[in-house]
């Protein structure tokens, strides 16, 4: 069943409620208003377009709501959404009034002033009932608005009222927002058949948060190359010592496994590294694979850097997930940004996703040399791994109440 998009929708004089991901980074302290600052709004920014096409379509009423950070279940000024009312305000050009809770008696008051049009629930995940998807929680919300619109593909992995239960209340009035429905479409040309040959980057810190990935992974793509602490429990199952490097137990048993399922010799380890005897200290390079025990691999080496550029520029199709150093620290992340400058001069289609790995890619300003830069870390390893989400289905399909 094809996913139903906001350019099929008749929003004239209708209540939409859209479910956006304004999980934003904000500033640990406030400015002198007392709020908190937003430090990076791409994905505010991101949204606008659908925001501003349904409003265009002549909705009579457009309720956003998000989530931001993880209060867990309780009203935490912290996480307010203010900071994105603000900034939507400014970017729209029109007034956003931000609600005291996501389901209070003055939702519908506000609702009914004929000169309110754009409204801000506050933060949902100050009720629990979000997070653990309940039926009352997702009946209130729906109750608001006509129209139903998910555009937050980075909450689509999971179960929660605002994204899953709440289809129960819209059938055939359920949407996807214009982000929520490039990813798809984008990260899908992964899933098919993508041209040859594919590679893969997977860096990060744990074996155990990208198993899945890369076991999905090692049946269509040509190469993996792996790369930042997810390298060490690689190395280390295969007999190089990793002295002080991030190398837990059960990393190298699942990079064993992972090892030996790997009958292509398909995935391609680091050759050298950046060293030092902590996070903070100046940078050397090993002579080989093996890192001396009183160092560990903060980044990979400069034969690892050239080796991966020159394989990954005859790559057809390639996705990147996680960084392949601290690259946070500019001693650490030549290896990271070598990675981002392949692919911008690339010929291929490449996606990148993934929290850190966008960072850095932002840090780069390289974005605008990339295929697809991916909003949604976790959901789009889980699109990837499983070839659906739980906010997807339910919205090509409903969910039963």
């Amino acid at each position: 069943m094809a996913l139903k998009t906001i350019e099929q929708a008749d929003f004239k004089d209708k209540r939409v409620l859209a479910r956006f991901d304004f999980n934003v980074p904000l500033t640990k302290e406030t400015d002198d208003s007392g709020a908190r600052v937003i430090t990076d709004s791409t994905r505010i920014d991101l949204a606008l377009p659908s925001i501003k096409y349904i409003l265009e379509s002549g909705a009579r009423k457009i309720i956003l709501c998000s989530h931001l950070g993880r209060p867990k279940g309780k009203i935490n000024k912290k996480f307010s959404l203010e900071p994105v009312a603000r900034y939507l305000a400014v970017a729209l050009g029109m007034e956003v009034i931000l609600t005291e809770t996501a389901i209070d008696d003055n939702v519908d008051t506000l609702l009914g002033l004929p000169d309110t049009k754009i409204v801000l629930l506050e933060n949902l995940r100050f009720h629990e009932d979000e997070e653990k998807n309940g039926a009352d929680f997702a009946a209130k919300l729906a109750s608001y608005a006509d129209i139903y619109v998910n555009d937050a593909f980075g909450a689509a992995h999971r179960k929660h009222a605002s994204t899953y239960g709440i289809n129960t209340h819209f059938k055939n009035k359920a949407y996807a927002g214009f982000l929520f429905a490039k990813e798809v479409s984008e990260i899908s040309k992964l899933m098919g058949r993508p041209e040859k040959p594919f590679m893969a980057i997977i860096g990060g810190a744990k074996v155990s948060d990208k198993i899945k990935t890369i076991e999905k992974l090692m049946v269509c793509v040509d190469k993996i190359f792996i790369g930042g602490a997810m390298a060490y429990p690689f190395l280390k199952a295969k007999g190089f010592e990793v002295g002080k490097s991030l190398c837990g137990d059960e990393d190298v048993a699942l990079a064993k496994r992972i090892l030996s399922q790997d009958k292509g010799k398909k995935i391609t380890l680091p050759v050298d590294h950046i060293v030092s005897t902590d996070f903070e200290g100046d940078p050397s390079t090993t002579a080989g694979t093996d890192i001396d025990e009183n160092m560990m691999g903060l980044d990979i080496g400069p034969a690892t850097m050239n080796q991966y550029r020159e394989q990954l520029l005859t790559a057809k199709t390639i996705f990147w997930n996680g960084p392949m150093g601290i690259f946070e620290n500019e001693k650490y992340a030549k290896g990271t940004f070598t990675i981002a400058q392949t692919l911008s001069e690339s010929t291929a289609f490449t996606v990148v996703g993934g929290g850190d790995s966008v960072s850095a890619l932002k840090k780069s300003g390289l974005s605008d040399k990339i295929s697809h830069v991916s909003t949604g870390g976790g959901a789009s390893l889980e699109y990837i791994e499983s070839g659906d989400l739980p906010g997807l289905f339910a919205l090509k399909f409903g969910v039963k109440s």
